[in-house]
């Protein structure tokens, strides 16, 4: 399995702000420092204009060139349009490493899937896993699921891959919960599977499970997976009920599609981030 990362990605921080940089440093200190898992290991190149503007308008790619503060969760740090374009090339180059069969998790900062076409918000500037499903279409793949299992809707995806032909998303998430979004289908493509604050361990794997078949069901010659962990049952942001194991499922469930897959880090903000993302990759792996 490959490991897309850059140290650079670490570089720009806020005090207090839940997306910190020892989320990649200390996810990178275990991956590094564990046997279970046999890893290679890459930095990936920056998005280019033609591949974002696949995913959102040229004034968006300016404003965050230009970047102001877009809201009281989205700053504008020094370089953070340098941030967001590598974030978004770790999509990339997984998307690749998917082509040619091999296994891989882009473990970057920004996250991307609450960037829609025109808006920067909830900590993410560019869709980095619309950016990388719309690479896959435009490259031939003929239906690619987008499978999102952060406890955050994935809102951006959602508005950007809206009826895209050849395109499916399934966002699995808390509700009533930020950003608001995703209490029901929309279009012919965007599936969504709320779940209650606090919902019983059981009934949350029972939701999840329901999404894999829909998941399943698309028959997807390429999974792009947004990985986020903040549905773990001690994570600060939300009122999830899930455990390592039921992250490790989720890895063995994308890995039994028998399709290509790749999957990027989204949310997932608690100090067991670490091993949760390993569980994760081990089940991608079994």
């Amino acid at each position: 399995m490959k490991i897309i990362t850059d140290p650079r990605c670490t570089e720009y921080v806020a005090r207090g702000h839940p997306e910190r940089p020892q989320r990649i440093s200390a996810t990178v200190e275990l991956l590094k420092s564990q046997n279970k898992l046999p890893l290679t290991w890459s930095t990936p190149g920056a998005a280019d204009d033609a591949a974002l503007l696949r995913a959102h308008s040229p004034a968006h790619l300016e404003q965050i060139q230009n970047a102001f503060d877009f809201d009281a969760d989205t700053p504008a740090y020094p370089g953070i349009a340098d941030h967001a374009r590598r974030s978004a090339g770790g999509a990339l180059e997984a998307l690749e490493c998917a082509k040619r069969g091999e296994a891989s998790f882009s473990l970057m900062r920004p996250p991307g899937h609450h960037a829609t076409r025109d808006r920067a918000m909830g900590f993410c500037y560019f869709n980095s896993i619309a950016v990388a499903a719309l690479a896959a279409r435009a490259g031939g793949c003929e239906r690619v699921a987008v499978f999102d299992f952060d406890v955050h809707h994935g809102n951006g995806t959602e508005d950007i891959l809206l009826d895209i032909p050849g395109c499916c998303f399934i966002s699995i998430h808390q509700h009533p919960a930020y950003p608001g979004t995703g209490l029901a289908n929309r279009g012919r493509n965007c599936f969504n599977f709320p779940v209650a604050p606090r919902t019983p361990r059981a009934e949350y794997r029972a939701v999840l499970s329901k999404a894999v078949e829909t998941l399943r069901k698309f028959r997807p010659d390429m999974v792009a997976v947004s990985a986020g962990f903040d549905a773990y049952s001690h994570d600060p942001l939300a009122d999830g009920t899930l455990e390592a194991e039921d992250f490790h499922w989720l890895g063995e469930s994308i890995r039994k599609m028998q399709a290509p897959a790749f999957s990027i880090l989204e949310g997932g903000y608690s100090t067991a981030l670490p091993e949760l993302i390993l569980a994760y990759l081990t089940g991608v792996n079994s």
